[in-house]
């Protein structure tokens, strides 16, 4: 592309200034900005970046579609909220005005197994206006692509064991509410871990019904066995109180946890495949003891075993970061709900952003 690369940013919190800052030193330019916090709508970007004045207001998110409709830029990245369904006016917002849109979204990087019948329209407005939808992040390259490419080191895997922990204080209480912390065990087994005992197909029904939400682990799994070419069997997730053996503060939540009480959970996804491979990972999402950490590690059961562990990742930054660098892949990417798996591998932009879009 002989320009650079015009964006937009729907949302403008935390994420949002890593998001934006990271796009425009790689060369682009932000065209517009939106937000539903009236304490932001009116300010100047700059006031999120925390830089010198940048020239666009954040605007009003509901104008969103009729500035889009008018600017045309060609992407906008989302960083709202943790659902496809939560994102689905956005996403209707850019397909029908042909803007591809990349999101931070948990759910949108594999929504194929948990909001087929949804995805598949997004997927059908996508390719009728001739556009991309997307999510990446984190998962995309810490859950995935470093996975299967160590995966290509391998003679013969029987088993990927994955997890990864972060402190639910770090993102707000109605996650940390999500994960049972505060809970006693009684009320944590009552509220969340009722649904243990499902089966497959009875955890899959309620899943695609949306009357029970996964993991983040559960649309992973789809994506590891889109990417590898692996025929899914069976999947089922338990949830796994976890707890501390002293009081543990919470200015989340605003309480105090007390010792034997959940402060989070596992959520445990478990993938039976045809081809013999079991795929098994758990998100880790708690309030930390003085001691914890963010702790991402894998192992490959094969020949030969292998262990890869990243401790202390900056989640944040780390999301943000990939989501910038898939954006040229985003632009070339035929139409569609197009999830990453099927993008070429990302890579670290040394040239601007615009000198690696192969589309003219």
């Amino acid at each position: 592309m002989n320009r650079k690369i015009r964006f937009a940013q729907y949302g403008c919190g935390k994420m949002s200034k890593y998001l934006m800052q990271y796009a425009i030193d790689k060369g682009c330019e932000l065209v517009a900005a939106f937000d539903m916090n009236p304490a932001v709508i009116g300010e100047d970007v700059s006031s999120v970046i925390g830089s010198e004045t940048v020239g666009v207001t954040i605007s009003d998110a509901k104008d969103a579609a009729g500035i889009l409709a008018e600017l045309k830029p060609d992407v906008c990245i989302i960083a709202t909220r943790s659902t496809v369904e939560e994102l689905k006016d956005v996403f209707e917002a850019c397909a029908v005005n042909s803007v591809n849109a990349i999101t931070t979204c948990e759910e949108a990087l594999y929504p194929w197994n948990s909001s087929p019948d949804l995805t598949g329209e997004l997927d059908k407005l996508a390719r009728k206006h001739g556009c991309t939808l997307c999510g990446s992040g984190y998962p995309d390259l810490f859950w995935g692509t470093m996975i299967t490419n160590l995966a290509a080191s391998s003679a013969r895997i029987t088993r990927i064991k994955g997890s990864s922990s972060y402190n639910v204080e770090d993102y707000g209480i109605a996650l940390a509410q999500g994960h049972g912390a505060g809970l006693t065990i009684e009320e944590f087994e009552k509220e969340i871990g009722n649904y243990n005992s499902l089966s497959s197909d009875e955890i899959k029904a309620l899943v695609e019904k949306g009357e029970y939400i996964p993991s983040y682990m559960w649309n992973q799994n789809g994506w590891l066995c889109s990417q590898m070419g692996l025929t899914v069997i069976s999947q089922t997730q338990k949830c796994i109180p976890h707890t501390y053996k002293e009081d543990l503060h919470s200015e989340t939540l605003g309480m105090t946890i007390k010792a034997g009480d959940a402060t989070g959970m596992s959520a445990i996804v478990t993938t039976e495949t045809a081809e013999g491979i079991t795929i098994e990972t758990e998100c880790i999402g708690k309030v930390y003891a003085p001691d914890e950490f963010d702790r991402n590690q894998w192992t490959l059961f094969g020949e030969p075993d292998t262990t890869i562990t990243v401790e202390r990742p900056a989640t944040v930054e780390l999301t943000c970061a990939t989501i910038v660098n898939r954006i040229p892949q985003l632009i070339d990417s035929e139409p569609g709900y197009i999830t990453t798996d099927k993008f070429p591998y990302s890579q670290y932009m040394i040239k601007p952003a615009n000198e690696y879009v192969k589309t003219r």
